[in-house]
C-alpha cells in the first residue's frame, strides 16, 4: 500500500529526521569511542575489554562516561596522531621535492652535455631549481 503525502504529515518528517540524525550521530559516536579506545597503548586488553563490556551493558551510560573521564586524553591522543601524519606527510613532501630537483639538474647537467643547452640556459634552469 503507498502512503500519500496526506498520510505522512510535517512533523512526522521532522521527527523522523530527528530519529536518522541521532542514530548517525550515536553510531558515529560509538566508532569514534572504540576507536580511541584499541588505538590506546596505555591501557592493557583487561582494561579495554572492561570498557567494551561496559559499554556493550549499558550503551549510553558506558559511552558517557568513557567521554567523560577520557575526553581530554582522547583529544590530545587525536592532536598526537594527527602531528604524527602531518610530519610523515611533510618528511615525504620534502623527499620528493629533493628527489625532483636532482633528476631535474641531472636532465639539465645531460642537455649541457650533449650541447643542446647553452651555459646560459643551464644556470636558469639551476637558479629555478634551487628556488
Amino acid at each position: 500500500m503507498l502512503l500519500a503525502a496526506s498520510d505522512y504529515p510535517l512533523l512526522d518528517v521532522f521527527w523522523t529526521t530527528l530519529l536518522i540524525f541521532g542514530w548517525v550521530l550515536w553510531f558515529w559516536l560509538l566508532f569514534r569511542v572504540y576507536t580511541d579506545l584499541f588505538r590506546r597503548r596505555d591501557i592493557g586488553g583487561g582494561a579495554k575489554t572492561g570498557w567494551v563490556v561496559f559499554t556493550l551493558l549499558l550503551p549510553f551510560l558506558g559511552v558517557f562516561v568513557y567521554l567523560i573521564t577520557q575526553g581530554r586524553s582522547m583529544a590530545e591522543r587525536a592532536q598526537h596522531e594527527y602531528e604524527q601524519q602531518r610530519a610523515a606527510t611533510d618528511a615525504y613532501v620534502r623527499s620528493v621535492a629533493v628527489d625532483a630537483d636532482a633528476t631535474q639538474m641531472a636532465k639539465a647537467r645531460d642537455l649541457l652535455d650533449s650541447g643542446a643547452i647553452t651555459n646560459d640556459e643551464f644556470d636558469r634552469i639551476v637558479a629555478k631549481a634551487h628556488g
